[in-house]
């Protein structure tokens, strides 16, 4: 019997599949893995990385030797899909007070950014009804 060591890239520890023959096809090592794992193929898709030399096997019909060592990630089905539109924040409704979303390709604005902002309007909104409320 021959065998392939694969480990998940979040994982310590190599589990092993064992097959026939000197090698084993990347879609039947992916089918075997997602059913030791109990992974739904409709979910997301696996890639495969050798542990060695840090190839990625691409092509399903691609051959793995016996005894290698891989790497397991799981991806969404289609790959992560790139979006094209920005937000830009804006307090220019001073009258409602909350924040409006403008698509704008040509700004752009972080995380990190968005986070502060958003704090910054909770508290702004949340210390005028407590103002409110002292002053009534």
């Amino acid at each position: 019997m021959s065998c392939v060591h694969y480990k998940f890239s979040s994982k310590l520890n190599y589990d092993t599949v064992t097959f026939d023959g000197l090698h084993i096809s990347l879609s039947d090592l992916k089918r075997q893995i997602m059913g030791r794992e109990k992974l739904k193929a409709a979910d997301c898709d696996l890639q495969i990385t050798n542990a060695q030399t840090k190839e990625e096997y691409t092509d399903d019909s691609a051959l793995i030797p016996k005894n290698s060592s891989v790497i397991v990630r799981r991806i969404p089905i289609g790959g992560v899909k790139a979006t094209s539109k920005t937000y830009v924040i804006s307090r220019s409704e001073p009258v409602s007070g909350t924040s409006k979303a403008i698509d704008d390709s040509s700004a752009s604005i972080s995380l990190a950014q968005l986070t502060k902002v958003y704090i910054y309007i909770f508290l702004s909104n949340t210390l005028k009804s407590v103002c409110f409320l002292v002053l009534n």
